[in-house]
């Protein structure tokens, strides 16, 4: 068990330049296995997920270079094989069904573990992937301890309407569609930020994909795709992080940011807690004028909101730093995750801060914030971002604070706290055996 040791209560200032966002580089990796064209990606993070593909690939035998400290790949999978019988796909990593259309798609079969999971988040099926598939006309069938699934015959295209915008299923809809000959639909995608770069990505390769961005893609398979260079954008929940990590501090972080035009709501849900976010020269910053508050609606009967949703409502994925934010500032408000069922569970953690946090049911909380707090020992569940909120409220907090079992932090932000302690902050890892 990895833990992170703070002892909080400095104001955090200077610069980060933040990585690549996890959940567009682990689809694009995914996807560089349709072709058989060298290919070049720049700004791949060191993260435990990215190192479980590139694995997987050399396993494979596919050529794969990885300059660390530049964050440049190089990946040609002119040689790759795959053997259903023999190669296992990663587990403890929900990516790896992503893997699946490419490798239905060039070797004809693929083999998904039965237990591939990612963040405790609540029930997450598998079974809009697995109707995707079989819509192309795959097979699926459980063997033990597994998913085998098959083709016989090329792909067909199809028409399809998702029952919700799932990020993944979305992914892997473009990934089945682009080996399809012919012209695939689907209402109701995901348009995240990620999908985005991600289809951006599969453009780059040569794919003919319309609607990018919005809730409705048409896709033109069956072209053979190519290679290039492809150049990853900073990550947006990382760059939302580090800024409410200034924010929370009392200091004063800029953080590069090369797309600002994916920031308006999350700038106005910044100003719900009384914090300013500015965008310049491809640099953003986050000002707060005194304590932190929580502004009062223009009705002033109903409490702040903050609502979570698929894109392009607030990302889900940001709730818990924002909590953190509600936690400390002085006022209430709600907090509403309209996906996930468990994901609000850890939120009793902060009363170990002295927080003052009511679970309404299973989707929605109230923090009643502004009230003195004091060091603790806390424990994260395996949520990425909560791992992160619990160390913003120690970082808050004079003091010396033990966020447990933060390991899920790595499977996200490479060098996060070498990051931090160029802040200024006084954090350091250690395990517990």
């Amino acid at each position: 068990m990895s833990n992170l040791i703070v002892y909080g209560g400095s104001p955090l200032r200077g610069r980060i330049t933040p990585s690549a966002n996890k959940n567009a580089v682990l689809p694009v990796l995914c996807a560089t296995l349709l072709t058989r064209a060298p290919l070049r990606l720049i700004g791949v993070p060191d993260i435990t997920d990215v190192r479980k593909i590139l694995d997987i690939f050399r396993t494979l035998g596919s050529q794969v270079q990885l300059d660390e400290a530049s964050g440049v790949l190089s990946l040609h999978h002119q040689h790759t094989l795959f053997d259903a019988a023999m190669h296992r796909l990663p587990e403890e990593m929900r990516s790896s069904i992503m893997l699946v259309p490419p490798l239905l798609a060039r070797f004809g079969v693929a083999r998904l573990e039965d237990n591939v999971k990612g963040c405790t988040l609540g029930v997450r099926e598998i079974d809009p992937h697995v109707e995707v598939l079989r819509h192309f006309g795959a097979q699926v069938e459980r063997t033990e301890g597994s998913l085998l699934v098959r083709r016989n015959d090329d792909l067909q295209p199809v028409q399809h309407w998702l029952d919700y915008a799932s990020v993944t299923t979305t992914e892997n809809f473009v990934l089945c569609a682009v080996s399809a000959p012919g012209t695939s639909t689907l209402t109701n995608a995901a348009s995240e930020p990620h999908v985005q770069e991600f289809c951006r990505f599969m453009q780059m390769l040569g794919a003919r994909i319309e609607g990018v961005g919005t809730s409705h893609l048409v896709v033109h398979g069956g072209a053979e795709l190519g290679g290039g260079e492809f150049r990853f954008a900073e990550d947006f929940h990382e760059i939302t992080t580090f800024l409410a990590l200034g924010a929370i501090t009392g200091g004063d972080v800029v953080v590069k940011n090369s797309t600002p035009e994916n920031f308006p709501l999350i700038d106005r849900t910044f100003a719900k807690f009384g914090v300013r976010v500015e965008h310049a020269d491809g640099w953003s910053r986050a000002f707060v004028d005194g304590p932190l508050a929580v502004q009062t609606p223009f009705t002033a009967n109903v409490l702040t909101k903050v609502e979570a949703a698929p894109w392009p409502y607030f990302p889900v994925d940001l709730l818990p730093i924002f909590i953190a934010l509600g936690v400390r500032a002085q006022g209430n408000a709600m907090f509403w995750n309209k996906v996930y069922d468990g994901a609000l569970g850890w939120t009793g953690e902060l009363s170990k801060f002295g927080a003052h946090v009511f679970s309404s049911d299973p989707h929605r909380i109230v923090t009643f914030g502004g009230g003195q707090l004091t060091p603790a020992v806390v424990e994260s569940p395996y949520i990425i971002r909560v791992a992160i909120a619990l160390f913003m409220v120690a970082a808050s907090i004079p003091g010396r604070s033990e966020i447990r079992n933060a390991l899920p932090i790595r499977r996200a932000h490479p060098r996060f706290v070498e990051n931090l302690r160029s802040l200024g902050a006084q954090v350091e890892w250690t395990s517990e055996e």
